[in-house]
């Protein structure tokens, strides 16, 4: 199970149109998503225009796809008011820089935007080693080779300690899948911002379980109400 997977299940089982999709690289999940207005946020798209064409005849929907080829700050910062300002964002992946000031403005920004029973996904959220919780320098440095999850982490512990109107979970798949919706918190934390910026990767993975909110992949199913 991973994020399109879910992706999949929620668009088939609700009544959701608009998908927003920050960090689209190649275009694998975007494309693919089943949504009937979607919007690509990535400052350098990894496909060509013969791509998108070809992706046209393998889901219609794509014919309608938006792209913003400009880092997700400018983004907001430009042209999601005027985008949004009617049809709000049903739901958000957010997988752009794995680092967790980036982060957390995606989901926060995203969040301005969202529809109140909408759902914001977030990629990368639980590194199962330290070197795959690196900054994006240290990252860069070792070559981009093996996997990069940075510190989104944080963003979940940020919001579970500073946030009091959304509920926010991770399933334990994919990497680590950040699961954001309006509502009463299940749990809260108490770290203030400046602990969570000065928490290790040690520390996480003594508690990775109580400040993820870690869940089975098959909890989305309960808590969204859809059949597996």
């Amino acid at each position: 199970m991973n994020r399109l997977f879910f992706l999949k299940k929620l668009f088939r089982n609700k009544n959701f149109k608009t998908y927003l999709e920050i960090g689209v690289f190649k275009g694998r999940v975007f494309f693919s998503v089943p949504a009937h207005y979607k919007i690509a946020v990535d400052p350098e798209f990894r496909f060509t225009t013969s791509v998108k064409i070809k992706k046209v005849f393998r889901r219609f929907s794509n014919l309608w796809a938006k792209f913003y080829e400009k880092t997700s700050d400018d983004f907001f910062a430009s042209d999601a008011s005027n985008l949004f300002q009617k049809n709000k964002i049903d739901v958000c992946l957010v997988d752009g820089m794995h680092e967790y000031n980036y982060a957390l403005r995606d989901i926060e920004n995203s969040l301005k935007f969202l529809q109140k029973n909408g759902v914001v996904f977030v990629h990368d959220c639980n590194p199962t080693t330290k070197e795959a919780s690196v900054s994006f320098e240290e990252y860069k440095n070792r070559g981009f080779i093996e996997d990069w999850n940075g510190d989104v982490w944080k963003a979940i512990v940020h919001l579970r300690s500073l946030r009091d109107d959304v509920n926010v979970f991770v399933l334990d798949c994919d990497q680590g899948l950040g699961i954001v919706s309006f509502g009463k918190p299940e749990n809260k934390l108490s770290f203030t911002q400046e602990e969570i910026l000065a928490l290790t990767y040690e520390q996480f993975n003594e508690n990775r379980k109580e400040w993820l909110n870690l869940k089975e992949p098959s909890y989305f199913f309960d808590y969204f109400g859809i059949k597996k």
